[in-house]
């Protein structure tokens, strides 16, 4: 398990006068005491607010995730308040009983102003990491995940204009799928960093996540993606830009290549007219 941020202890040094000194201080200095006590005790704020989402997919209906009509955003549940503190952040996590999550039942850790819904305006340009691990390592893993969020370490190494949107964790018949989205695809340093950071912050004694237990997928390209005709238009604006970049990338290549490859002109050696020195 992953080791959890020290206590703050910084200005309690006071409190470890003797007892005879305790005895004689005044009324005030023990009002005085108490007050600054309270203070080194505050929460120890988290640099964003997060929201704990919990989803639970309709049997009835079996609608996908992407249903357009409202009724899958009727499964997906806000539970509790927002956190807001690191304290706030741990007493969530040490009463959320992953073992009782059902069969495709999922909950998310994602930041206040993000849904953790494929079609929602900010995470439609976006994708996300997923890894696919035993049941018996999935709670540390998704514990290590959410700290590496709520500890802004997965935000620090996106490429700059980049966001972290928020974190998952999905229950198959063996498996927890643990997921991190982010909000811009098309940066593919993030992707790369995204896993880098993941793989190299497991401890030496977990288990090693084999290369077929994780992928990386763009929300657009899931099967049952299905964006409103206002997302739609924003996900061709984007593509005909990334096309674009694309076009212009390959001609300046193609330029370069040409003038590489292309013969030197011969020199010109001018002859003197017959006679002359």
């Amino acid at each position: 398990m992953s080791s959890r941020p020290g206590l703050f202890t910084r200005g309690l040094s006071g409190l470890s006068q003797s007892t005879d000194d305790n005895v004689s201080s005044s009324s005030t200095d023990r009002d005085d005491l108490k007050r600054n006590f309270l203070k080194t005790m505050r929460p120890l704020p988290t640099q964003h607010y997060w929201n704990v989402w919990f989803d639970r997919p309709d049997k009835d209906q079996q609608q996908s995730k992407s249903a357009s009509d409202g009724s899958y955003h009727s499964n997906l549940e806000q539970l509790g308040t927002t956190i807001e503190s690191v304290q706030d952040f741990w007493r969530y996590n040490n009463n959320m009983p992953i073992e009782s999550i059902k069969m495709r039942e999922s909950i998310y850790l994602f930041k206040v102003g993000f849904k953790p819904i494929w079609e929602d305006r900010r995470n439609i340009l976006g994708g996300s990491w997923t890894f696919r691990v035993p049941k018996a390592n999935g709670p540390d893993l998704w514990t290590r995940v959410q700290v590496l969020a709520i500890g802004e370490q997965l935000q620090d190494v996106l490429e700059e204009g980049d966001q972290l949107c928020g974190v998952g964790l999905s229950v198959r018949f063996t498996s927890h799928l643990i997921s991190i989205w982010h909000r811009d695809a098309s940066k593919q340093k993030s992707v790369d960093a995204i896993l880098q950071l993941v793989l190299t912050s497991l401890p030496g004694d977990f288990p090693t996540l084999k290369p077929d237990s994780y992928f990386y997928k763009k929300h657009s390209d899931h099967a049952g993606f299905n964006p409103s005709p206002e997302m739609q238009a924003v996900l061709d604006s984007q593509k005909a830009r990334e096309q674009q970049a694309a076009a212009a990338k390959a001609q300046a290549e193609a330029a370069q290549q040409g003038s590489q490859g292309q013969p030197e002109p011969p020199q010109i050696v001018e002859v003197p007219p017959s006679g002359e020195r």
